[in-house]
């Protein structure tokens, strides 16, 4: 990567703040696990064992202070405790924070996570990171017509090429991200992903990574016809391009999320966060040739939320791009 381009890249890929939601309610969702293949139930718990709400709170707080230690900014709002919001602990689904002060509101395809698009989570992230908002795009109409985009869920984006990458599911549908692309100003790079079984994959982000400096794809997943296309398209903004298999899918290892910090020492530094299945899923070669790429790889353990969920840290994490 050449020296023009990677301050490119480093200026506006990675947000230094991120908004992480409490949950007061975190289960299995059976209105999602008809599209989200990684979700599994669990055995009861035994009597006086901690409830899987409980599990998931203790995994939450564990995160916040994992990013806290690493200097990186964590708005931390609760959840509601009515309605009942299983999913709320993934906001970056409903909402995204852009450097230019927009606010992007997403059409969701279960219908009890509409309830998580909350107004009072937007002001209290203007009112403690400093983000103000200057326009609202709010792209929830769509869900009147079936029409789905689960924010950086369906879409992973290359801020510093402006290319918006989304594979195509029933959260994910190409209209939407064609109007989100427009008004954003990205370049839509459309495809399709299968799991193993042939099913759709459910998010992009289970199975594309985009860094500064490293890109970490799914590429099997990939159907033939477009794997070649979506490829090249990476390889074109000079990222090391590092390949996982349906395993690495499957274990979350392409849901990772890097971000900005500060270090007395380094200065300016990213810190990759994943979760600590992920970490372990990456082959000795993977985790050599992303550490050469970033500053510091956190990985923190989420086992309850990755099971009952489907998702995992880098869905938890909703960028706050505050302005340059």
């Amino acid at each position: 990567m050449s020296e023009s381009a990677f301050n490119r890249v480093s200026r506006q890929q990675c947000a230094s703040a991120v908004l992480m939601i409490r949950p007061a309610w975190f289960d299995y969702n059976p209105q999602t696990a008809a599209t989200n293949s990684l979700q599994q139930r669990l055995p009861p718990a035994a009597a006086g064992a901690p409830s899987a709400n409980e599990r998931a709170r203790h995994e939450f707080q564990e995160l916040v202070r994992a990013l806290e230690s690493e200097g990186l900014s964590v708005c931390v709002v609760d959840d509601t405790p009515h309605p009942p919001k299983p999913d709320a602990v993934f906001p970056n689904n409903w909402v995204s924070f852009h450097a230019d002060g927009t606010v992007v509101l997403y059409p969701m395809h279960a219908e009890n996570r509409r309830a998580e698009r909350r107004r009072e989570v937007i002001d209290v992230v203007q009112e403690r990171c400093g983000f103000r908002m200057t326009r609202l795009l709010d792209l929830t109409p769509h869900e009147q017509q079936g029409r789905c985009l689960e924010g950086t869920g369906s879409l992973v984006l290359d801020h510093a090429n402006r290319v918006a990458y989304a594979s195509l599911s029933p959260r994910t549908h190409p209209a939407v991200v064609e109007e989100w692309a427009h008004a954003l100003g990205y370049e839509p790079v459309m495809f399709q992903a299968l799991d193993r079984k042939g099913a759709p994959i459910y998010h992009t982000n289970v199975l594309l990574f985009i860094g500064e400096r490293a890109v970490v794809v799914g590429a099997a997943s990939i159907v033939p016809a477009d794997r070649e296309r979506v490829l090249a398209r990476l390889a074109s903004s000079g990222r090391e391009i590092i390949q996982i298999d349906h395993a690495g899918i499957e274990h979350f290892a392409g849901n990772m999320l890097e971000l900005a910090s500060w270090d007395e020492a380094l200065g300016d530094c990213r810190v990759l966060v994943m979760s600590a299945v992920a970490r372990r899923a990456l082959s000795p070669d993977a985790y050599a040739r992303l550490s050469a790429c970033t500053d510091t790889i956190l990985p923190v353990p989420v086992p309850t939320i990755e099971t009952l969920g489907g998702g995992s840290v880098r869905c938890m994490l909703a960028e706050i791009f505050l302005p340059a």
